[in-house]
């Protein structure tokens, strides 16, 4: 049984968690613990891991669409519930990581530089951009709203799917300008 008032009553918790997110990473991004005299050390060995997960998250997504087409909605289900997990895990490794460290400057030059910001500037907008969509698309499969929920996830898949990959292929342009 489809339900309509569950979409509705999610609504303003979709507004306010997918604005409140980007602003919230925004100002934590900003934000050293060492300049509030808190000492830590930098959590310098998060980036490959919240690049993993980025990865494991793609591969994740992409076995969830293997799911659904093969008619295993459980699985389906529970594999998308995972793929946010990860999601949400990825942001909060993230935020520790820059809460800790300094940014790290991307040394390529030339053609590279171009394609590595390219890359970065459309990961972090569509970054942004995927949270209102995976919500919306989840509160409508909950809301048992089957054929909405399918026409935005043609949407949100191949954009978290990009979000997910790009996320991966920033970290491997980086990592060899890392301080040690």
């Amino acid at each position: 049984m489809e339900d309509h008032s569950l979409e509705k009553k999610f609504s303003k918790f979709i507004i306010a968690v997918s604005i409140i997110i980007p602003v919230v990473v925004g100002i934590l991004f900003g934000i050293k613990l060492k300049d509030f005299g808190i000492n830590v050390e930098p959590l310098s060995f998060l980036p490959p891991i919240y690049a993993t997960t980025n990865g494991i998250t793609a591969i994740v997504l992409v076995l969830a669409v293997f799911a659904i087409k093969n008619g295993k909605q459980k699985l389906h289900e529970r594999l998308m519930t995972f793929a946010i997990a990860l999601s949400v895990a990825f942001l909060v490794m993230y935020v520790a990581y820059h809460m800790t460290s300094d940014s790290t400057k991307f040394g390529g030059e030339g053609v590279i530089r171009y394609v590595y910001f390219f890359i970065l500037i459309t990961h972090i907008l569509l970054s942004i951009a995927i949270i209102p969509l995976v919500l919306i698309t989840y509160v409508r499969a909950l809301a048992k709203r089957f054929d909405r929920h399918r026409k935005i996830a043609r949407i949100t898949f191949p954009l978290w799917l990009y979000v997910a990959v790009t996320g991966v292929v920033v970290y491997l342009m980086i990592s060899p300008y890392y301080a040690n």
